[in-house]
């Protein structure tokens, strides 16, 4: 006997929401989400363009409150994070399908990880890649004892000795935990509760059906439904524009380090932007299935070539045991890292958290709508235990080849070659190390190097494209009311705008203030993610009881049919033996 169907897909789309249709106007779009949406968007722009400095100071102080008020909070919520995700995957509920019962997953396994790549963190992977290990390296965190290696010279075999090797391992240790399974259990956190609510339940593709399970449907149909979504789109917007615009720093270096131009002026960053949010416009026309999909799969084979060249032309060996070295480190001291607040290291050590963990973290969970959005709407037909494999486990291992190889290369440049990747001349240990041009610099002793330059340029282009019109894919959906096919007309828009606020705020000189306020996004959205964790498992705790019920009802139908059975043997033996 077959498992009743209701039970098949349990909270699957209630009478009252089986003919929902989020309020459109004749445009396409929801208007309490778009219009609002753009009348801030543009007002914070007017604001940042005309008063870059006021504003930058204003959002400065904001975050340098927040850094200390709630650094901690950041990073009990993150473990938090963590936890909730790992349960996730060997949990009970691991076997429930993000869609109906036995339904195929949507894109291949290829597909998936390429995708899940661009969107996430590729390009910060390219831009941090060789740069933070070093940076870690050259100005470790506070309490945390360089011995010979902070000697003046900086570089070299001489002088290294123990303490050298022990600071680069603690250096990529902590690379570890800012871009590993912290920093994608985020992503999984808000991913998986909106798979959950799109594919399994057949809700909208939005924010604010994810918190059904909390707000009610009615509430989540109406206004306050309106202010999730709506800031969604505005942290969307600003997160991939303050990105574009920070990001063509390191393609104008590569321009430079190709001798294409002189310097990378803000004209040239200009430029840059138009061309990338051409391409990008032209992409997220194409759709899903073809224009990200297509770039998304380059892209990642492109930045496997990229790495396995580097593998293969530097010293392989040592990348092979910087990456079994600093895993075990990592795992090591995984929980102190974790729980690390700077407490004992004074004002120094508040001012190494605010500009690396805290703000890492904050920066995840700013990007979290967008990123997990996008997830969600790609991850229909993978079980909830694929999903947080895929998201959690996969990314982070081949980060940590990635950042093995990049960040092994700079710190055995710096430690057993010639240096020069550091400038000890500057006051400022943050800015010893400049990220768009370090590996653009590393590159240049490789052999081949030139051609590995124009890889890295093309490489970091394709990550911003795949960025920008997977943004503009999402922000248009929430505009839409959950649309996962939205107008045409407004996804080119989005893609124009996302590419006009970076370069308007590039011009004013305004960047910096947005990327900051970025990160002050991250404060209320981490109270919508815990809203999220408590929403996601209220809703598969109920669809374990139904399914409970339903597995008892079928036992005890199958025990009565053998008991039925059983007994109508025994009578028809009963009547044999009395003829």
């Amino acid at each position: 006997m077959s498992r009743p169907e209701h039970a098949q897909n349990a909270e699957q789309s209630s009478p009252e929401l089986s003919s929902y249709t989020p309020r459109r106007n004749s445009w396409g779009v929801t208007p309490w989400v778009f219009f609002p949406s753009l009348t801030i968007i543009g007002l914070v722009c007017v604001l940042a363009m005309s008063m870059p400095d006021r504003v930058g100071e204003v959002l400065q102080t904001i975050q340098d409150n927040i850094v200390q008020g709630f650094g901690w909070y950041y990073v009990v919520i993150v473990a938090f994070f963590v936890i909730f995700s790992i349960w996730m995957g060997v949990s009970r509920f691991g076997d429930i399908t993000l869609g109906k019962d036995g339904e195929e997953p949507e894109f291949s396994l290829y597909a998936w990880f390429a995708m899940l790549f661009a969107a996430g963190m590729g390009i910060g992977l390219v831009f941090w890649g060789a740069a933070e290990p070093l940076m870690h390296y050259d100005a470790p965190r506070p309490g945390v004892d360089p011995g010979a290696a902070g000697d003046e010279d900086g570089f070299g075999q001489e002088g290294i000795g123990a303490e050298g090797g022990d600071l680069a391992e603690q250096a990529m240790a902590q690379t570890f935990l800012h871009w590993g399974i912290h920093a994608w259990a985020i992503y999984v956190v808000v991913g998986l509760a909106l798979a959950y609510a799109i594919h399994r339940k057949g809700r909208p593709v939005s924010i604010r059906w994810a918190l059904e399970p909390l707000l009610g449907a009615q509430r989540v149909k109406g206004w306050l439904g309106d202010v999730i979504d709506t800031v969604a789109v505005i942290g969307t917007i600003f997160g991939v524009a303050t990105s574009l615009g920070l990001g063509v720093e390191q393609i104008g270096a590569g321009l430079v380090s190709m001798g294409v131009v002189e310097e990378a002026d803000t004209a040239t960053s200009v430029t840059l932007i138009v061309i990338i949010t051409f391409i990008a416009t032209i992409s997220v026309v194409t759709g899903l299935r073809r224009g990200i999909r297509y770039l998304s799969n380059f892209n990642l084979g492109l930045a496997g070539a990229l790495l396995i060249a580097m593998l293969i032309i530097g010293p392989t060996l040592f990348f092979f045991r910087d990456l079994v070295q600093s895993t075990g480190a990592y795992a090591q001291n995984l929980i102190p890292l974790t729980f690390d607040t700077g407490t004992y290291t004074g004002e120094a050590g508040q001012e190494w958290q605010g500009w690396w963990t805290t703000f890492y973290w904050g920066w995840w969970m700013s990007w979290a709508p967008f990123v997990g959005i996008f997830i969600a709407r790609i991850s229909r037909g993978r079980t909830i235990r694929e999903f947080v494999a895929g998201v959690l486990i996969v990314p982070t291992l081949v980060t940590f080849l990635w950042f093995a190889v990049l960040g092994g290369s700079s710190l055995y440049r710096h430690l057993y070659g010639d240096g020069g990747l550091v400038d000890r001349d500057a006051d400022d240990p943050f800015e010893r190390v400049v990220p768009e041009n370090a590996l653009f610099e590393l590159l240049e002793d490789f052999p081949f190097g030139g051609v590995m330059v124009v890889a890295v340029v093309v490489l970091v282009m394709i990550f911003f494209i795949t960025s920008s019109d997977s943004g503009s894919l999402v922000v248009d959906m929430l505009a839409s009311g959950g649309d996962p096919e939205p107008p045409t007309w407004s996804r080119v828009m989005f893609a124009v705008l996302e590419g006009a606020v970076a370069a308007g705020l590039l011009l004013a000189g305004g960047l910096e203030a947005l990327r900051t306020g970025a990160i002050i996004t991250a404060l209320p959205f981490s109270v919508v993610m815990l809203a999220m964790v408590l929403a996601t498992y209220r809703s598969l705790k109920a669809e374990h009881r139904v399914r409970l019920a339903a597995q008892r009802r079928e036992q005890r139908e199958q025990m009565d049919e053998r008991i039925s059975q059983q007994v109508s043997g025994e009578v028809s033996e009963a009547m044999a033996d009395r003829r």
